[in-house]
């Protein structure tokens, strides 16, 4: 009867959102101008509320990153404070990512005693640059014994403090980084920030030797991260104890309608979604997140939204305040926003698309390849070294998107295979081909479209087409990602792109210092170039793939080019810890041997926590509603037979069913049992645990879901104790 409630609850308060989208009418006429970033204390406020002198200290230590002066720490906590309390603010935190790939904050108040019997408001420098929050309960893998509880947090100046607004409180954040009392990183902050100078340190030497360094201090990655999710209403996610424990459906038959229609796709937004879409928007407005994009994607029930570029560690935040307004935001209109890469079996999972590229600090894009571009010898050297980069550390890339809930969705026809490659197009596969065979000497044009109506204008042909098959892709004037997961953390694997090129960089500028010398000439610069780059695409075109991933036949291509395939996370996450990746991360001083290790082992014992909460989590439902509900309908079918054949009626077609369903029913226990029994299992090693889940258990949880969602066809309606997908899928 559970879901019966659930589904009459769900009809029953659907126009609950109305009130919501009535009470939003009067934010709805605010300007987008006039609230975007009101609450962050960001270089316009901190301008206007900073002396002069403090506030270009400030800056240098945000642009150039300077060591910051204690004493503008001060000046900048009190006007921060004032700032803060304006708006309603009587407390602040320290806002950081630990490695449980969400945020976390621990509150104190912005009030403190006078001495004189009152109470005044106060923020300290101190109390501005550093935190000490409880680290004992936080995943370290390894690094700290759970009795070294002693952990800092240190303000990132680069990122702006924001407000955090609730019902009836506003809190002032702080983003800092998080790291040990030895000084070591548990954060996904630190390594970003580190990895983030080491691509700028080599990036500046390409610069220098092409001599376009004038006036540029710094050269920033940008990042723009697309945001898929699920929405499903509230009162039927809480039916669903899978969904609440796993975020995702253990059990589920296949509806008759789902996305084969492909209607949903860029249709028309359901009011109730857009009017939660125009909450999330204003709240992140706010915050100065400059987000553009909203629309339904392919799933029922699948959507997106997708902020503009910014600085790395910026967009990585504000990714984090993403994911977390739009979960809040949810609630306030009866639905539950569902991040998990694969919440609904046999339809389209949900990705976070990281566009990714280089950009100087004077706003120049380093990978956009600009109208002649086989004469952009620059431009080239950057996008080669990316492409040694992706070749050479292709299994670390997989390794930065390897989760449990994404190895739902890698591999399948929505997303990029478990394969890295890289996509080109066109114009830059002609480009890299002639570079191959010496000096290139064209670049493919796109022309212009006629669409063969008067009324239409002609439009204009990109170089090259794209390519959503691709995990790694070329689109423009910068790399799109496409297998990071929905509910991963940007960060992560951010910092192995910036390290990887990094790397590449550094390869590529040494060698090209040592060819042109300390004068080099033009002439000698080109020819320079020229010779280096034939021999990396020489070495690593074997990276690059224009057609379609998702063939079996790439697949093999792959294999014949010794391109790695890492289907799942047991294989790809010890890639971490190999020597060459331990090293490559010390040297640009990302991560040390211990820092990387630990991050290896929490990923795993991720995998295996993450694992073993699903499978009980079946055997669970399994028992205490699965089960049940399967007898009940099993007596149903006995009673109408005895009852029929007491009539003196003969039902063969009705007794063959019953028989027919008690073989389903005995078939389901059996796997139900063989998947308790297997759930035993526990090894002191994460590692072999991993591999006993992969190749043991994850086979029997698809044989019980098999049997269950069979039983879901049979049972009546009014009996199966689960909202079905019908249910979940097409919200109002």
């Amino acid at each position: 009867m559970i879901a019966h409630e659930a589904r009459e609850l769900a009809i029953t308060h659907a126009s609950d959102w109305r009130e919501r989208m009535l009470n939003g009418s009067a934010r709805a006429t605010e300007r987008i101008d006039e609230i975007f970033g009101i609450d962050v204390f960001g270089q316009r406020t901190m301008q206007q509320r900073l002396p002069k002198d403090v506030f270009k200290r400030l800056m240098r230590t945000i642009d150039l990153g300077e060591a910051l002066d204690p004493q503008v720490a001060d000046v900048v906590a009190a006007a921060m404070k004032d700032w803060a309390v304006e708006n309603g603010a009587t407390h602040f935190t320290h806002w950081f990512q630990p490695l449980t790939g969400l945020t976390a904050e621990k509150h104190d108040s912005l009030v403190a005693p006078d001495g004189h019997g009152g109470m005044i408001f106060a923020l300290s420098g101190a109390d501005l640059s550093l935190g000490e929050p409880d680290a004992s309960s936080f995943p370290s893998g390894g690094l700290r014994a759970t009795f070294e509880a002693r952990g800092y947090t240190a303000w990132d100046a680069s990122s702006p403090a924001f407000l955090m607004r609730g019902e009836n409180n506003v809190t002032l954040c702080i983003p800092t980084a998080f790291v040990t009392w030895a000084a070591d990183s548990v954060d996904q902050k630190t390594p970003l920030l580190r990895s983030m100078d080491a691509i700028s340190k080599q990036a500046m030497r390409i610069l220098k030797i092409f001599g376009t360094d004038a006036g540029v201090a710094r050269v920033f990655t940008t990042v723009g991260a697309e945001q898929e999710y699920f929405l499903v209403d509230k009162h039927l996610y809480h039916a669903r104890p899978d969904l609440l424990t796993c975020d995702r459906t253990l059990f589920g038959a296949k509806p008759p309608k789902g996305q084969q229609l492909e209607d949903h796709y860029f249709g028309s937004i359901p009011p109730r979604v857009l009017a939660f879409m125009t909450d999330v928007e204003r709240e992140l407005y706010r915050v100065g997140i400059p987000v553009k994009t909203r629309h339904n994607e392919v799933a029922p029930g699948q959507f997106e939204i997708a902020p503009t570029f910014e600085t790395a560690n910026i967009a990585c935040d504000h990714q984090m305040i993403i994911m977390e307004t739009l979960k809040r935001v949810a609630l306030r209109y009866g639905m539950v926003a569902i991040l998990h890469e694969k919440p609904f079996a046999g339809l389209n999972g949900s990705g976070k698309h990281n566009n990714w590229s280089m950009s100087t600090d004077t706003g120049v894009n380093l990978l956009d390849p600009q109208d002649e571009t086989h004469t952009n010898m620059q431009f080239l050297v950057f996008l080669c070294a990316v492409i040694r980069a992706v070749d050479t550390h292709a299994d670390l890339i997989r390794a930065s998107i390897a989760s449990a809930n994404n190895d739902h969705r890698l591999g399948a026809n929505e997303a990029p295979p478990a394969i890295i490659s890289i996509f080109l197009g066109d114009m830059l596969m002609d480009i890299v081909e002639q570079l191959e065979k010496g000096k290139p000497s064209r670049t493919i044009k796109g022309g212009a479209i006629n669409l063969g109506a008067l009324s239409l204008p002609q439009i204009s042909r990109h170089s090259g087409d794209r390519n959503r098959t691709s995990p790694f892709a070329f689109t423009g004037n910068k790399f799109e990602f496409r297998a990071v997961g929905s509910s991963a953390t940007a960060a992560w694997p951010n910092t192995i792109l910036n390290t990887i090129v990094a790397e590449s960089l550094d390869d590529l500028a040494t060698a090209l210092e040592k060819a042109v010398g300390a004068k080099p000439t033009q002439a000698k610069l080109e020819s320079a170039v020229r010779s280096i780059l034939k021999d990396v695409v020489k070495k690593h075109k074997r990276v690059i793939f224009n057609g379609d991933n998702y063939t079996e036949k790439w697949h093999k291509e792959a294999e014949k080019r010794g391109l790695p395939n890492l289907k799942d996370s047991v294989s790809a996450l010890p890639n971490f810890i190999t020597k060459k990746s331990l090293a490559l991360f010390k040297k640009y001083k990302v991560l040390n041997d211990a820092e990387m290790t630990s991050r290896a082992n929490i990923f795993i014992h991720r995998y295996v926590d993450q694992l073993l909460i699903e499978s009980e989590q079946m055997v669970l439902m399994g028992r205490t509603m699965i089960l049940p509900a399967a007898l009940a309908h099993q007596t149903h079918l006995a009673d109408a037979v005895s009852s029929t054949e007491a009539a003196g009626v003969d039902c063969p077609d009705i007794r063959a069913s019953l028989a027919e369903f008690v073989k389903k029913v005995q078939h389901f226990n059996a796997a139900l049992n063989a998947l308790q029994e297997a759930d035993n299992f526990r090894d002191a090693d994460g590692w072999e645990t991993a591999k006993y889940l992969r190749d043991q258990v994850i086979p029997l949880m698809n044989n019980l879901r098999e049997h269950v969602d069979a039983l879901e066809l049979e049972v009546a309606h009014d009996i199966w104790p689960l909202p079905s997908y019908r249910d979940l899928l097409f919200i109002k």
